[in-house]
């Protein structure tokens, strides 16, 4: 750690002028080749990603293409419009020839389906989804609002994964004004604040961009850049604000602002690398879940961490040393330097807890299991574009689809069916047995098909559900067919499709979360072991992070699932805890909760 502080503040510029042109050069680079995202829900070896391939070896569509629906709706009927539609249509089809509109038998000629009424109806869009970076997201909206029609009475929504995902809110700006007002309160001075800002923005930065080049080798799903940002932000701001804490405090002993470095990283540095490096291996644990989308996740995490501890420990001692003696210069009106350590809030705290210490456990302990009791009701599956906002314009076109066609049009199943074992009149029989049989099952909406493959050894049925794909109803119905109802089925059978994989996803998780958790909590207890040589230290800390991921559990199933103040939050309806979430979760609390352990030590 010395020689490396060393080299950085003795090539203090160099070391500066190398992070700039690293960021600069990862943005330039990700904007003119962005790599794509994809969330990519299959499991390996599920009977969803089984059935898939079935059917791709038949010739027979999955129902897991990337898709979007344009939805078209006016109260009057959508026949007077229908010349008009159809040269939006063919507008669309021109101007992007990866688009494949499908259209079908209808009233208005170009449109997809139409509702019984006449009043709603919508274009289906399917992409490439090696087309679908975040630039032709943006310019696949502006095409849709900017070619619709303009008719009286007549609406044009959207809803995909064509699409941007609705914005979420002011909340990352919110929280990057409060993280600046806390700063400010706790240094008292801009310089200082500035300084842990401009380490997380640089470690983010680049951790993110890394990210998006790492695309090009890896799978990464669309929440990877999402996640590495709040981490590295999180993490960049806890390793700075330790290191220029140290600093200052060392500056007002008396020493030299290079002497006060050296010091700063001999001590406070080691502990960065020490939490970084740990969290690092750790979170790598989310290998062990063997997902496609969930190795992105961990891969994402870890580069962005790895980018902001590398920044903490070299970039930042060559801004100190620049920054000198000045770190306090534009402090607050009446605001003196920092305390030195006595008399304070946190120290009469910390007094008093020494003094109490068993009901100072047992009060945090009673505290944090009651948060986490809600966990044991937690229920994973993926929200729908019902859950947004009713200003967006994917919850408008939800709620029309789901109007004119049924809540399950928005997930619909698939079933793959084997017919090699029957040929000719026999297969139609069966295949027609089969199509009446599903009609007759609780929670089935409606049935289209079966429709044979070409080679006459398959077919696939599509079966829409009377909920939507986020009601734990339809996941009852994928588990009813498959438990019930195809096993005695004339014919060999599995159920497939986007919602079909995505129980596959939220049951996968749920069956492997305490393994990940457990090989998390064990890769951080032997690295402290080892670090500090003892197994009380890595033993606290392990449990300190398992009460701290539970009652984070606990928290979020109570807001997005049970609906608790879920108003204040902009959730405007209570939904299942979106599958990969818990694993998210775990990266971020062990993340900053390992932060604060290693820095306590």
């Amino acid at each position: 750690m010395r020689k490396l502080t060393r080299l950085c503040i003795h090539h203090r510029l160099l070391t500066i002028a190398a992070w700039v042109l690293l960021l600069v050069g990862l943005t330039t680079a990700a904007q003119l080749a962005p790599g794509p995202t994809g969330n990519d829900y299959s499991v390996p070896g599920a009977p969803s990603a089984k059935a898939s391939a079935f059917l791709a070896d038949h010739g027979l569509d999955d129902g897991e293409a990337t898709t979007a629906q344009i939805v078209l709706h006016d109260s009057a009927g959508l026949a007077a419009h229908q010349g008009a539609i159809t040269s939006y249509a063919r507008h669309l089809s021109a101007e992007h020839p990866t688009w494949e509109i499908r259209p079908g038998p209808g009233e208005a000629g170009a449109l997809s389906e139409i509702s019984a009424d006449g009043t709603i109806g919508y274009l289906d869009v399917t992409v490439a989804e090696d087309t679908l970076g975040d630039a032709a997201k943006e310019s696949a909206a502006s095409a849709i609002t900017d070619a619709a029609p303009k008719a009286p009475g007549l609406s044009v929504e959207y809803a995909g994964e064509i699409f941007p995902e609705p914005s979420s809110g002011p909340g990352e700006s919110l929280g990057m004004l409060a993280a600046v007002v806390i700063l400010l309160i706790a240094f008292g001075s801009l310089l200082a604040m500035a300084l842990p800002l401009v380490i997380a923005a640089f470690g983010a930065g680049t951790g993110v961009m890394a990210l998006g080049l790492a695309g090009h080798l890896i799978e990464l799903p669309g929440a990877a850049g999402a996640l590495a940002m709040m981490l590295a932000i999180g993490v960049g701001i806890d390793y700075s604000l330790l290191v220029v804490t140290r600093y200052r405090e060392r500056l007002a002993a008396g020493r030299a602002p290079r002497e006060a470095v050296m010091e700063s990283m001999e001590t406070a540095g080691h502990s960065v690398l020490v939490a970084g490096a740990t969290v690092v291996v750790a979170i790598l644990g989310l290998l062990v879940m063997n997902m496609p989308m969930v190795n992105g996740i961990a891969v994402g995490a870890a580069l962005a961490i790895a980018m902001t501890m590398l920044a903490a420990l070299t970039l930042l001692p060559a801004l100190l040393v620049t920054v000198g003696k000045r770190i306090d210069k534009f402090g607050l009106p009446h605001r003196g330097r920092a305390r030195d350590g006595h008399g304070g809030a946190f120290t009469r705290w910390a007094n008093w807890v020494q003094r109490h210490p068993w009901g100072a456990t047992i009060a945090s302990l009673v505290a944090l299991v009651a948060l986490a009791l809600p966990a044991l009701d937690m229920r994973l599956g993926f929200a729908d574009d019902g859950s947004s906002p009713t200003s967006t314009t994917q919850r408008r076109a939800f709620d029309l689809l789901s109007e004119g066609f049924g809540a399950g049009t928005h997930g619909p199943l698939v079933l793959a069916i084997d017919t090699a074992a029957v040929t000719g009149p026999a297969e139609q029989d069966a295949l027609g047995a089969m199509g009446s049989r599903l009609e007759q099952v609780p929670g089935v909406d409606r049935v289209e098909g079966p429709f044979p493959s070409a080679d006459g050894e398959a077919a696939a049925a599509i079966v829409v559900p009377a909920t939507g794909p986020g009601d734990v109803a339809t996941e009852d119905l994928v588990h009813r067919l498959r438990d019930d109802v195809l096993p005695g089925a004339a014919l060999p059978a599995e159920v497939t499709g986007t919602t079909a994989a995505a129980v596959d996803f939220a049951d996968y998780t749920r069956e492997r979360l305490p393994v990940f958790v457990a090989v998390v909590l064990g890769l951080a207890f032997l690295l402290l072991a080892r670090t500090y040589r003892s197994l009380v230290v890595p033993a606290k800390a392990v449990l300190m992070n398992l009460l701290s991921i539970g009652a984070a559990f606990g928290v979020v199933v109570a807001v997005v699932q049970w609906g608790w103040g879920a108003e204040l939050l902009g959730f405007e309806n209570p939904g299942p805890v979106t599958a990969w979430v818990p694993m998210m979760l775990v990266a971020v609390v062990f993340g900053l909760s390992m932060d604060y352990e290693v820095f306590l030590l």
